[in-house]
């Protein structure tokens, strides 16, 4: 397991956007794709879901800060996040 934390935000086949975090990036969104055990309740009734932005985090409370940080974002914000501009 990697120690490695990632911040996600995913594009849902309805247009909504969906933050989460993850240690394996892929394996992740094939779950939010493919597995409805293991994908997100949200993310389930909204397939196909596609990655918009994945950032690193030193540590698993890190990684949980940033992804409220970016809930806290309005639309517009996060769809720059995910185009690489600054959201300030």
């Amino acid at each position: 397991m990697s120690d490695t934390w990632f911040v996600y935000l995913l594009r849902c086949a309805d247009d909504t956007l969906y933050t989460g975090v993850t240690t394996d990036v892929p394996r992740r969104l094939d779950e939010h794709n493919n597995d409805d055990r293991l994908g997100a309740r949200y993310t389930r009734a909204r397939r196909p879901v596609a990655l918009l932005h994945c950032e690193p985090a030193a540590s698993r409370s890190d990684a949980c800060k940033r992804e409220a940080a970016i809930r806290k974002l309005s639309r517009a914000a996060k769809l720059a996040l995910a185009q690489g501009m600054p959201t300030s």
